[in-house]
Order: C-alpha cells, then structure tokens, then sequence
C-alpha cells in the first residue's frame, strides 16, 4: 500500500481499510486529505486481492465537515472585493469530495462510522453501500448554524431518510444531534455496535462474508440498484435487466450454479482493471 499523509490505508484480509487520519482535528477534510482520499480509492478498487471496502476514521470523529480552520486562512488572505468571481456560480463537480461513488469504486464500500458524523461527511456514509455505526456516534448537520447552506448533504441523505427527518436535522443544525439508536430507527444506519471499541472487529467480520461473494455479481447489482436511486423506475427496471442479461455470459454464473452442486466454496472471477480514463491516471 501506498503512504499517506491523511489516510491510513491496509488491507486485511480480503478487506481494504481507508481510514481517515487527522484526529487531532476530529478528521476535518482539508487539500491534502481530499487529494490523497481520492489516490486511496483507486488504489483499494484496483487492489485484486481487496474485495469490499471500509471506510472508517481515527479518534472520536468520523469526518467533521471541511476544515475551517484552513477555510478561515485561506479567507483571511483574499483580496476584499476580488476580481467578481463570485458572480459565476462554478460548475457542481468542482464541489465533489471523492466519495467512493464519486470515485467509480466498483467494490462493495461499508461505511463504519466511529465518532462524530457532521457536514460533508455525510457525502461518505450516503455514497457507500451498507452503513453501520458504533453506539456512541453522532449524527449532526451544522451548516446553518455555521451561517452557511445546507444543500447537497441533505439531498444525498434523503433515499435513506424520511423527508421530515432530514428537514429537521438541516433546520435544527448543531442544537439536535441524532444518536446512533435514532440513526437506526431512521434507517440511516443499518447496525449499532456496542459497545464502540468492537466496530472494527464487527465490520471486518461483516466484510468477510460479503467478501464471499461472485466481485463481478456485486459490482454489476451495486450498478443496477444505485441506477434505481438515480433515474424513475421502469428506466432502472429497463436497465436492471441489461446488466443481468450481459451477467449471464460471465463465468461466475456457471462457476456459482457447478458449486452450489458440488457442495464447494466459488472461484470467483477477478474484477477486470478498469479502463483508461485518459486523464493520466
């Protein structure tokens, strides 16, 4: 594995971890995590030996938002009035934080959340496959206690929450915490774990089994329900059946049915490297 500056980045197992590393500020993202999250990506989805992905963090928080402390530097720094910049609303992805959707990862991503969950963070537990948090973490959106929009959280948030739910939290910013209990009753989370320090062990015992699994079936059914949040229903159901179609011919069919019979463990196919983007990836 790579060195990182921000990250802890390992493999156990058949289980990558991406750990978020700056707990001395409860994780808060700054340049150098953002670009570094973004290389660790690709490194676990390119991993063969890596089958599911879990992102956790260090320290009491999971990922607190963008780090205003650096945001308060660099503000303090620009010119007053500037050169009218700001009159140009700038294009959506240059607000993206690589998420592992963000990112194409194709593998199955759990998101542990260990601590504090606030702000951007939410764009890490809403873009991964399966959410599971330890007893003792939070869930809060502070934006418009803080004076700014609540926006794209939110609305990343809402297949997973009730409508009224999520406009409560946006509305209520730092003076309404949810607790891990509430997460699950909401449906944002799928499993508490208590008590907190056996997270990590409960999650890689979560990840092996899904690590079990055909990686190509995954990936092509991870494609196909995400595609249903994505676009109406008859167009994911459409496309849905495009995937599996172009499934059949994969050689984990046939390997999944032969050992089934022979009361066999699979040989799962790898995942084939993904192509080229042209960027100088």
């Amino acid at each position: 594995m790579a060195s990182y500056e921000t990250l802890i980045v390992e493999r156990r197992g058949p289980v990558g971890w991406l750990i978020f590393n700056r707990p001395e500020a409860r994780n808060a993202l700054n340049r150098q995590m953002d670009r570094e999250i973004q290389r660790a990506w690709r490194e676990l989805d390119e991993d063969d030996d890596v089958r599911v992905i879990v992102n956790t963090g260090r320290g009491r928080g999971y990922q607190t938002g963008v780090d205003l402390k650096q945001v308060a530097v660099e503000r303090s720094t620009e010119r007053p009035g500037g050169d009218g910049s700001r009159e140009t609303v700038p294009p959506r992805a240059t607000q993206v934080w690589h998420t592992a959707r963000d990112c194409g990862v194709r593998k199955p991503v759990i998101c542990a959340v260990n601590g504090r969950c606030d702000g951007l963070g939410f764009h890490f537990l809403a873009d991964s496959d399966v959410v599971v948090a330890s007893s003792d973490a939070t869930f809060v959106d502070s934006h418009v206690s803080l004076g700014l929009v609540s926006a794209m959280e939110p609305l990343s948030l809402l297949p997973r929450m009730p409508f009224a739910a999520v406009m409560r939290m946006v509305l209520m910013g730092r003076h309404e915490p949810l607790d891990a209990a509430r997460a699950y009753e909401l449906g944002l989370v799928t499993q508490v774990v208590d008590p907190p320090e056996r997270l990590e062990d409960e999650v890689q015992v979560l990840a092996e089994k899904i690590a079990t699994n055909s990686p190509s079936a995954m990936a092509a059914s991870k494609k196909a329900v995400w595609n249903g949040l994505e676009c109406g229903l008859e167009e994911a159901r459409d496309e849905g059946w495009r995937i599996i179609h172009g499934a059949s011919f994969h050689p984990d069919f046939a390997e999944g049915a032969r050992a089934f019979a022979e009361k066999r463990a699979p040989v799962w196919q790898k995942l084939p490297r993904p192509a080229a983007t042209g960027d100088g990836r």
